[in-house]
């Protein structure tokens, strides 16, 4: 009997051999990455990277694992390996303060992972990790919004060209098509996005609380997203079982 006992009753021995020599890299350790990278470390996963720049607010309180009044300010892939490894202190495990981004990708070698996970929020950073995953035949799941959500019931699995009612995956249809990528495994919301109250009294945008000389704020947004506490994770917990599933096969 081990602490994963449990899983390899359904995946057998042999699929929690494939699970532990698998490496994966989670690119935004938030509300969807967090919970993604503990399900995956949970399920027996060996090896995982993550790869955040943020650090841990207030505002995060409601709806991401590593959120808690003694975190906020760390950052958020120090306090996600230190909760990863007290659930399994035989994981390898590596982390990158970095925002993934076109000028910041030649820094990282993709071609190391077994799987990747995109639970990044900026078009660009998607994109890239897209297109260069795609060229070096490195499989990887992509978090479309969540954002403006209520209803995790209708959250999906499917390929991009697919989907429906999400704005951002709208986007991305499109410029994936211009990039010529034939396909992409996302998970995504059918429910219409709900307009977000116009109150500024709860609006980040007049009332900022992160610390000075905080670089990357939710206020650079156009429109700052309404979260819970159900649906990023949810979807976090979704693509975990996508990655299990194929790298125990």
């Amino acid at each position: 009997m081990n602490q994963f006992s449990r899983t390899e009753l359904l995946l057998g021995s042999e699929g929690m051999r494939r699970l532990a020599a698998s490496r994966v890299a989670i690119f935004g350790v938030g509300g969807v990455g967090g919970y993604a990278a503990e399900a995956l470390v949970r399920c027996g996963l060996g090896a995982i990277d993550l790869f955040d720049d943020d650090r841990i607010c207030i505002t995060n309180l409601n709806r991401q694992v590593i959120a808690t009044r003694k975190t906020v300010g760390r950052y958020k892939v120090d306090a996600m390996s230190e909760r990863l490894l007290e659930i399994n202190p035989e994981l390898r495990i590596e982390t990158r303060k970095l925002f993934y981004l076109p000028e910041t990708a030649p820094d990282v070698d993709l071609s190391v992972y077994d799987f990747i996970v995109d639970a990044v929020d900026t078009v660009s950073a998607k994109l890239e990790l897209v297109v260069r995953a795609h060229e070096l035949g490195v499989p990887i799941i992509s978090a479309m919004g969540a954002g403006n959500k209520l209803d995790p019931t209708q959250l999906r699995v499917a390929d991009i060209y697919d989907t429906r009612m999400c704005p951002l995956a709208r986007v991305m249809r499109t410029e994936l098509r211009k990039r010529h990528i034939p396909g992409l495994k996302v998970v995504y919301s059918t429910e219409p996005p709900r307009r977000t109250s116009d109150d500024p009294a709860v609006s980040c945008r007049y009332h900022c609380v992160c610390p000075p000389g905080t670089v990357r704020k939710c206020t650079i947004r156009r429109d700052i997203p309404g979260s819970t506490s159900f649906v990023p994770p949810a979807m976090g917990l979704i693509i975990a079982s996508e990655i299990v599933r194929e790298l125990a096969q």
